[in-house]
This record gives structure tokens, C-alpha cells and sequence, in this order.
């Protein structure tokens, strides 16, 4: 199911997007809130959940595989051990996937793109248009199956490069088409 615009930065903390972690009086916003309430957020496709979990899934069968044959042909309990252990870790990470894939956000500004992430640690990259050296659309077999792609920003400075995941086919060609559209158009103006 494609999902819309996103909703207000308000609306968004009961959808499961990061919400205000502490407020200085009733305009301010704290130090630890990196995003900025004066944008329309839009948010990715939840599809990308499963995408993820998917992955995850294929991770955890070579490990529990592993782990389980290695059990079966030595019979020592440490390998029960980290067994266990294995399924623990899948458990919080399709968890921390979930919330994951929804703290995912981007927001297109006059002169800028702005793109968070993270729970945990929290990231906002602010790419201007006029760093811009490339964009790409890809889309793996996984991806491609969920009709879903990945659009990369790439900059002069490796650091600063962000993707935005988890877009429609239609949406990351639309949005690849503005950003370079202006990154050519602001290029210009150097």
C-alpha cells in the first residue's frame, strides 16, 4: 500500500515517528529535537518494513543453521547458549526495525533537502541543491518486489551524502528529477 505526505511533525509522534524529547516553553524546541517543526515531513513507505524483516529473516536462518548444526554434531551446551541468543537479538531487531523504518523522513526546502533518521542516535542531513554532484535511483530484487526504491544524494564531501529509502518507483524518479533539477538551476548561480 503506497503511503501519502506525511503527517505533521505532531501527528507523526502517534504514528510511530519521533516525537518532542523536551521543549523550552511553548515555542522553543530542546536541544536534543533535531527536527525542525517548521517543514512538511514526508514519510516512506511502511513496506520497507518488511523488506528489512526479510533480510533479517534470511540473516537469522544462516545463523540459527550454523549454530543449530554445530549443537547437533557437538552436543555442548554453549552452542544452546548462543541458540538462544540468536533468537533474543532477531526478537529486538525486527522490533528496532519497525520503529527504525519509521523514524525515516524527508523534507524538500527552497534552497535545501533535509532527511532524518535513527532512534537511538538520531540524524538530520541537510544537503543544499547546490552540493549536489549526482542523484541515484536503485532498487534491489528485494526492493523491486515490494515496488519499492532508494534514492541516493551524492555530494563533494562523502560524509554529507544521505538516501532517502523506501520510496515508490514514481515518487524516488519524481524526486530525483526536482533534485537535480535544482541542483543544476542553484549550480548556476555559484
Amino acid at each position: 500500500m503506497p503511503s501519502g505526505p506525511g503527517p505533521s511533525p505532531a501527528a507523526g509522534a502517534s504514528a510511530g515517528a519521533p516525537g518532542p524529547l523536551l521543549t523550552e516553553g511553548p515555542v522553543g524546541r530542546g536541544p536534543l529535537e533535531p527536527w525542525p517543526d517548521t517543514v512538511r515531513w514526508q514519510r516512506i513507505s511502511s513496506d520497507l518494513i518488511w523488506v528489512e524483516l526479510i533480510r533479517l529473516a534470511v540473516v537469522l536462518a544462516i545463523g540459527l543453521a550454523v549454530t543449530a548444526t554445530g549443537w547437533a554434531l557437538s552436543g555442548h551446551a554453549l552452542f544452546g547458549i548462543v541458540l538462544a541468543a540468536v533468537l533474543v537479538f532477531g526478537a529486538w531487531r525486527a522490533v528496532a526495525i519497525v520503529r527504525a523504518v519509521r523514524a525515516w523522513g524527508y523534507a524538500e526546502r527552497e534552497d535545501d533537502l533535509l532527511v532524518r533518521h535513527g532512534l537511538l542516535i538520531r540524524r538530520l542531513s541537510i544537503v543544499p541543491y547546490s552540493r549536489m554532484q549526482f542523484v541515484d535511483v536503485s532498487a534491489g530484487p528485494l526492493e523491486r518486489a515490494f515496488d519499492l526504491a532508494t534514492v541516493q544524494l551524492h555530494t563533494a564531501a562523502a560524509a554529507s551524502d544521505a538516501r532517502v529509502p523506501g520510496l515508490r518507483p514514481a515518487e524516488a524518479s519524481r524526486l530525483r528529477d526536482r533534485l537535480t533539477a535544482l541542483g543544476e538551476d542553484r549550480a548556476e548561480g555559484l
